[in-house]
């Protein structure tokens, strides 16, 4: 067995954890950053207790300074201007958490599988907040535009079932979905929030409207509740807008700004549109509603991303950079100290090695499951194990294999064989690549997405969709190159988090708003400029690298088959991952400078998937989808 084959054995049996020892280790490890970092976390108290002052007016506009090191300076006038200008900048910067970018859930999709759910968990829970639940009769859910068009494929209806019964993506026994659901369909029950039990027939009472899209969005759903007699009690539309991101129809804001929920449970009170005159005062939007159990006072900070101030506001890529080289901070410790206004430093290590546990588990869970099949009609075989088993055996470049007889050799008729003397070389044996870089990334980008299909636990990353890329490049990494893995798990990850922030701000993470170079396209980009960053590269150079990664996805388009994420979404994630590692080469091979920036990228990919014709756009009405048969 070759050195790196036991490596990789030792890796995946033990699945080992990160000791609360390591956990507590500084962010990178080195002295001379303590001060910085002292100096961010006083920045961000000193930036939350002006924002508590003003929390009077936050639901209004949240009012972050622009530069926050100079927010005790100045007069009264000139303090009323930099108000005035950090406004527009708190509602249009790009920083949004790690932790609800990269968010734990369930496959096999995370705008299609992870939203739903949590939509139909805030709802529930907005009719418990405001007293309405116990009143409820009936519910009807309509899923619409790509939500129904591969819904079913993408289990967007058990989904949904389970969000409305009070189960999170996060926490769900994966295991008891389908047979929960069975059992609607036996008895034409559910039982919202996982209390209140009311007839429901899932076939008459879940419409898709197929051919139909609510105009904020393609991934549109509306839940709508009745009491004893009929009359409608309560009503909202939800929109999942990738990554597991969910709006409401309230919350629906400009291109650019960041309000969206992660969080089901909120203070705010309009995020169920009650009927007009017949329904209980209590579901009315305007009355008072109902005081915020423990859990949504915990959470209420969390449920509007635009209503906290970031220590380091950016817009763009170059604000990035810019901030980097000013403040002399790297990406990764710019997203680390924006972190510190949620929670504590050791909170924050601590979440970021749970995100990667998670990661590795289903790496692990890939490459070791005994199951031959993916779910579904195209009978799709998991190939993880077996390129694993391969990888343990060391079957690549193993002596002895495919030799070839003689008399295999080739000739052409009529005495031609001479013609083909000292043209080609004959070779005794037939070869197989030695290729490590592409066997470990591709088996483990695999092993991810395989377990996406099949339901199983993973990490958006930025999406399940492309669940694999960033969890192959980061193994890969620690598996062959690392030095200090808990260090560099952390800039990784805090690192990719950044590019991933720059994408959602200014294009979409949604396939069915940019087709798959918003999803994989996406993941390459962030998993190419953490690479980079790994490996010693400048903001300058990672940047760059986020930027090659994308540029050679532009233009990708999303056509599952059957509207699986299956074909052609798993190989897809593994090519992804690749592609990501030779971008960090080609520009750690630079000084940083380079004619196609970042943001231009990523305008170019906003604009391709506006122009992208919706049949490429994760409905299933086209490309791959129309023409590989399914049976």
């Amino acid at each position: 067995m070759s050195s790196s084959a036991r490596l990789l054995t030792r890796n995946l049996a033990a699945a080992a954890r990160l000791s609360p020892a390591r956990r507590i280790h500084s962010l990178f490890g080195a002295a001379t950053l303590r001060g910085r970092l002292s100096a961010g976390a006083q920045r961000a108290q000193s930036y939350s207790a002006s924002k508590a002052a003003r929390r009077g007016l936050a639901t209004a506009s949240a009012a972050p300074q622009a530069e926050p090191q100079r927010s005790n300076k100045g007069s009264e006038e000139g303090a009323a201007a930099s108000d005035k200008s950090a406004e527009h900048d708190s509602t249009h910067h790009a920083v949004v958490s790690t932790f609800d970018l990269f968010s734990i859930g369930v496959g096999p999709s995370s705008s299609h599988t992870v939203g739903p759910m949590r939509a139909g968990k805030i709802f529930v829970q907005d009719l418990v907040d405001h007293k309405v639940l116990d009143s409820v009769a009936s519910i009807k859910v309509d899923l619409y535009g790509s939500l129904a068009l591969t819904g079913i494929g993408h289990g967007t209806p058990n989904a949904t079932l389970m969000g409305l019964e009070g189960e999170l993506p996060e926490t769900v026994p994966t295991e008891t979905i389908i047979p929960r659901v069975e059992a609607m369909h036996e008895t034409n029950t559910i039982t919202l929030n996982g209390s209140h039990r009311i007839k429901f027939n899932p076939d008459k009472d879940m419409t898709l409207h197929y051919y139909e899209s609510l105009p904020q969005h393609p991934n549109g759903m509306r839940f709508t509740v009745f009491d004893a007699q009929g009359d409608m009690l309560a009503t909202n539309e939800y929109f999942s807008i990738g990554g597991g991101f969910v709006v409401n129809e309230k919350t629906q804001v400009a291109h650019g700004e960041n309000v969206f929920y992660r969080d089901t449970n909120s203070r705010d009170s309009h995020h169920v549109s009650s009927s007009a005159a017949d329904s209980p005062p209590a579901a009315s939007a305007d009355a008072g509603a109902a005081e915020p159990s423990a859990q949504t006072a915990q959470l209420d900070e969390r449920t509007m991303q635009d209503l906290v101030t970031a220590a380091l506001p950016f817009r763009t890529s170059k604000d990035l950079i810019e901030l980097c080289e000013r403040e002399q901070l790297s990406i990764a410790e710019v997203v680390f100290l924006n972190e510190l206004q949620w929670r504590s430093r050791e909170e924050v290590i601590d979440a970021a090695y749970r995100i990667w546990n998670v990661m590795d588990d289903s790496i692990r869970r890939g490459c070791l499951s005994t199951e031959r099949k993916l779910p579904g009609r195209l009978n799709v075989h998991r190939r993880a194990p077996h390129l694993y088993q391969n990888l343990m055996r060391g079957i690549y470049g193993s002596a002895g294999q495919g030799l070839l007889a003689s008399s295999q050799s080739p000739s052409l008729p009529g005495g031609g064989g001479a013609q083909l003397s000292g043209v080609f070389k004959r070779r005794q044996r037939a070869r197989r690549p030695v290729l490590p870089q592409l066997d470990y990334l591709s088996v483990y980008a695999i092993a991810v997405n395989e377990e996406n299909a099949a339901g199983g636990r993973v990490v958006t990353a930025p999406t399940n969709g492309a669940a694999g890329v960033i969890p192959a490049v980061l193994k890969y990494h620690l598996e062959f190159l690392s030095e200090d893995p808990s260090r560099d798990i952390l800039e990784f990850l805090f690192t990719s988090a950044a590019i991933g922030m720059l994408y959602k701000r200014g294009a979409s993470i949604s396939a069915a708003e940019m087709g798959c170079q918003g999803e994989v396209g996406v993941a390459c980009s962030m998993s190419a400029a953490a690479f980079a960053a790994v490996m010693g590269g400048t903001p300058s150079q990672v940047e760059n690298a986020a930027e090659i990664g994308m540029e050679h996805n532009l233009g990708l388009t999303c056509d599952p088959v059957d509207g699986l994420v299956q074909i052609p979404c798993i190989e897809r994630n593994a090519l992804g991952a690749v592609k990501a590692v030779t971008a960090a080469q080609l520009a750690l091979q630079g000084d940083g400078s380079h004619r196609v920036t970042l943001d231009q990228v990523i305008e170019t990919m906003r604009q391709t998937g506006q122009d992208m014709m919706s049949k490429y756009k994760e409905t299933s009405q086209g490309g791959l989808a129309v023409n590989v048969p399914v049976c």
